[in-house]
């Protein structure tokens, strides 16, 4: 192998490794009976998608998992996929023609068609690339699109299954319908947001009478379609009222007075309109009263001649606006009101949803649900954090039926055909040609098309050819663990459990693990319009793949959001760099051309700590993962190998390497160093693939190491490295931990009394005698690591010397020839009188009432914060200062 570059450049390596990885076919999976099959379906992103943040965070929790998984030994599959996005990539196309003035209309539906699979197939793969340089091991070769041909037959028969048991319906229904989509979008797809608007007091005339009633509401336009106006029966104000009929203002329509449950008295006058063609609540109460349906707009939120010929025609909000006007002239509008509600809007294109009375397809989800909420109830399957057990349990016991169908052309069209001769109806999977009733070739297939969740609800067995049962799906399914945000529980998590159980009979899954969503750094939802998005390629660009998924997973603890800013990449560079430096160490040492040896013919302190601290960071590794703790994994092996190796075991051997006699010393001290280097690289490679790949590499190449290499010769296919517990020995750790707290002491003592670094220090110890026989014995290691000189035992503390406490150990540093002490002293008592200075300032603050009273609570926090830290400070620079005399 050729010798490492001074630093660690990432775009040298992972173009290099990842090219290397696809070209060999290391990410295929097959059937292998001589393995344990472990499964994660990738979330399919949109066709349309860019890679986010978002994405960034869960393949990287994804792929540790997969590479984890698949270096223990199973046969592991991460099922990668697009999601076809029926209304986003409808709108992208649509959006795109409107550049050169074409209408989907103009196209037709096939032409149109046509053009959005055009553009699947030139911009449709730019996440894919994305991914791949994110480090993704999925198998690329198994990659299905929800419009692939088998999922579109498993869609068809997944419906016709659902229709044939009674499970779907057609109906009349208020629906959430996008204007500018020109379609029903599901309750999931609606972004309620608190909006400023008004109330407008209305006055209804009652008929034949000089009395008229006043009903409040937040969208005037819609009393066009009032077919009638609510009272409770219990309020006694409008008893008065029963059989006698209102006036609608302006249209003139007579609207019967009815009691019902519904109507809050205590609300505005206790009077509501009910329009029940575009509210839900008013169609219950409609259909409960028999009351008739008006629609006064059109699927554009256009007026329709239901609303009147003054305002057929016009916008819905132009239609508000000139009603309201005529309202005021004709001396019905009471009174208007500011009012801020909760209004919802078009999750895709932002636009205000309106209820309308649409006839649409729906499941019905209670006999879905049910066995779904027994899986997680009875513990089959499991949510981490458990804490989201509760918002899914709690959605799912109030479901309400889904509405499946969507009035676009991009999407898997409703498998319902109609016969225009003999009006017969029936659900097919095959596309027919004739009517199975009367044989007319004259037949027609349901124009709408199916809520992109329904080819998405299937997607854990659909991709593995369900509805066949083929060696993969038997093989492969159920999956293990799903990765997914909190913010999709209800739009796929659950409805993929639902599926599951309802066409397969089992769990899709055995645990969901859900990841926090990705804020900026003042806890903001990154967005376009806030301009705070952090583009992954770009970090990737600046600080190399590994980093950003190092970073990514450190900071994705316990399902927490995350406040992410482009420097907190930094900390996965620098880990990357320190990998670099040590193993670049290690290679430059003087080595025989194949080692005869691979550890030192006697074993030193250092040597039985570094092994037993390697399979402790091994054990604790494993639990980690099994109970999904990534990040507290991945901080275990950075421990390990920054602080363990790098920064205590490599230097405590640079003697043996550099000065040693014996060459059976110095070359069985680097084989050892480069034999665990060499299994922590493989312990740290699900989370960092590029650089622990070219790093592995290098070692590997070493001739006579002892080390085992599967085929290929890749890490990814190396077995992951298992603790050997009978290496682990409590009493060596205790023993090295003892050395390193008194070099740690002496070290900050050090630092805080100024002492050059080059004068050696003659350290004095108070301590019982086990504690003194381990520091005694090791005082070469404590003489290398912190410039100790002499080191004697003593009963009390030397005159004019710095002092710690390590547990039972008293350490001593005498400070007299060390340093200036009345310069010292000099220092120490400005710096005391500074602080003191500083202190008394925040106190006074924190004791002014007006300060308290006026200042936001954060600068009040961060004053009382300032005044502890300060405290703390006075306290040690006296301690310091009283060491001197």
């Amino acid at each position: 192998m050729s010798e490492l570059a001074k630093t660690y450049d990432p775009k040298l390596v992972e173009d290099k490794w990842y090219k290397f990885w696809e070209e060999n076919q290391l990410f295929r999976t097959r059937v292998n009976p001589d393995k344990k099959p472990y499964v994660i379906m990738m979330p399919p992103p949109n066709v349309t998608g860019m890679l986010h943040m978002g994405h960034g965070l869960q393949d990287a929790v994804q792929d540790s998992l997969i590479r984890y998984h698949r270096m223990k030994g199973f046969e592991a599959l991460w099922m990668p996929g697009m999601d076809h996005a029926g209304i986003a990539t409808q709108n992208v196309v649509e959006k795109k023609l409107a550049e050169d003035g074409i209408k989907k209309e103009d196209l037709g539906r096939e032409q149109f068609i046509d053009k959005v699979w055009e553009w699947k197939e030139k911009h449709g793969g730019i996440i894919s690339k994305q991914k791949r340089r994110l480090g993704d091991s999925p198998d690329w070769e198994r990659a299905r699109f929800t419009m692939d041909e088998g999922l579109i037959r498993a869609v068809r028969e997944a419906f016709t299954k659902l229709y044939n048991d009674g499970l779907i319906y057609r109906g009349n229904y208020i629906v959430n319908w996008c204007p500018r989509c020109g379609t029903a979008i599901s309750d999931e797809e609606v972004d309620h947001q608190d909006t400023k608007g008004h109330l407008w007091h209305v006055k209804y005339p009652i008929k034949d009478s000089d009395e008229f009633l006043v009903v409040a509401t937040t969208r005037p336009e819609t009393m066009l379609g009032d077919t009638g106006v609510a009272a409770n029966p219990e309020d006694a104000r409008y008893q008065h009222l029963k059989g006698k009929r209102a006036v609608l203002p302006v249209i003139g329509r007579e609207l019967p007075i009815i009691f019902d449950d519904y109507v809050d008295p205590r609300f505005g006058t206790g009077l509501v309109k009910v329009t029940p063609a575009h509210d839900p609540n008013d169609f219950a109460m409609g259909q409960r009263h028999n009351l008739p349906a008006v629609k006064i707009m059109d699927e554009r939120g256009v007026m329709s001649a239901e609303a009147g010929p003054d305002f057929l025609g016009m916008d819905r909000f132009a239609c508000r606006k000139a009603l309201v006007q005529r309202l005021e002239e004709e001396g019905l509008l009471l009174k208007v009101e500011d009012h801020q509600h909760s209004v919802g809007h078009c999750q895709r294109c932002k636009t205000m949803i309106e209820p309308y009375l649409s006839r649409q397809w729906f499941v019905k989800m209670k006999p879905l649900a049910e066995p779904a909420i027994a899986a997680v109830t009875e513990g089959r399957i499991k949510f981490v954090p458990k804490r989201w057990e509760k918002v899914y349990l709690s959605w799912l016991t109030e479901i309400r039926d889904w509405c499946i169908s969507r009035q676009l052309w991009w999407g898997h069209r409703i498998p319902i055909y109609h016969c225009d001769d003999c009006d017969h109806e029936w659900v097919s999977v095959a596309e027919p040609k004739n009517c199975p009733k009367c044989g007319s070739s004259n037949i027609e297939q349901d124009p709408d098309v199916l809520d992109t969740w329904f080819s998405s609800w299937l997607w854990p067995f659909s991709t593995l050819d369900w509805p066949e049962e083929n060696k993969a799906y038997k093989y492969f399914y159920p999956t293990d663990v799903l990765v997914s945000g909190y913010d999709i529980i209800f739009f796929w998590i659950a409805r993929m459990i639902m599926a599951g159980l309802y066409f397969t009979g089992k769990d899709p899954y055995h645990t969901v693990y859900i990841t926090g969503m990705i804020k900026d750094e003042q806890g903001r939802w990154m967005s376009k319009s806030l301009g705070n998005g952090i583009d992954p390629i770009d970090m990737i660009e600046q600080y190399g793949a590994d980093a950003v998924r190092y970073s990514l997973v450190v900071l994705a603890t316990e399902g927490q959001d995350i406040k992410l800013s482009p420097t907190r990449f930094e900390m996965g560079r620098n880990f990357a760099n320190k990998l670099w430096n040590a193993a670049r160490f290690l290679l430059m040492q003087e080595r025989p051309e194949k080692f005869s040896v691979n550890e030192p013919p006697e074993l030193q302190l250092e040597d039985r700590w570094i092994l037993s601290r390697l399979q402790t960071m091994l054990k604790t590794v494993d639990e980690r993962v099994k109970r999904y703790k990534l990040s507290d994994a991945l901080l275990v092996i950075y421990d390990f190998t920054w602080h363990d190796f790098c920064d205590w075991y490599v230097e405590l051997i640079k003697p043996r390497l550099y000065k040693s006699d014996d060459p059976a010393v110095r070359e069985g001290t680097l084989a050892l160093a480069l034999r665990i280097y060499e299994s922590a690289l493989r312990a740290l490679h699900p989370f960092m693939p590029f650089v622990t790949e070219e790093l592995w590499q290098q070692i590997v190449s070493i001739d006579g190491l002892g080390i085992e290499i599967s085929e290929p010769v890749s890490i990814m296919h190396q077995k992951y490295p298992e603790a050997q517990k009978k290496l682990i020995d409590a009493e060596i750790e205790e023993r090295m931990g003892l050395v390193q707290n008194v070099v740690g002491a002496i070290r900050n003592i050090r630092a805080e009394m100024k002492v050059p670094p080059s004068a050696e220090a003659d350290v004095r110890i108070k301590a019982p005698a086990r504690q003194w026989q381990i520091l005694e014995s090791e005082f070469g290691m404590l003489k290398t690591s912190a410039k100790v000189g002499t080191m004697t035992a003593v009963d009390a503390k030397p005159k004019a010397a710095a002092s710690a406490v390590v547990g039972e150990v008293e350490v001593y540093v005498p400070l007299e020839g060390l340093i200036d002490l009345d310069v010292e002293r000099a220092r120490l008592d400005k710096e005391i009188n500074r602080y003191a200075r500083n202190l008394k300032g925040v106190i006074g603050k924190l004791e002014n009432e007006g300060f308290i009273s006026k200042a936001p609570e954060e600068v009040v926090l961060r004053e009382r914060q300032k005044r502890a830290d300060l405290e703390i400070t006075l306290i040690k620079l006296k301690q310091n200062r009283s060491d001197l005399d």
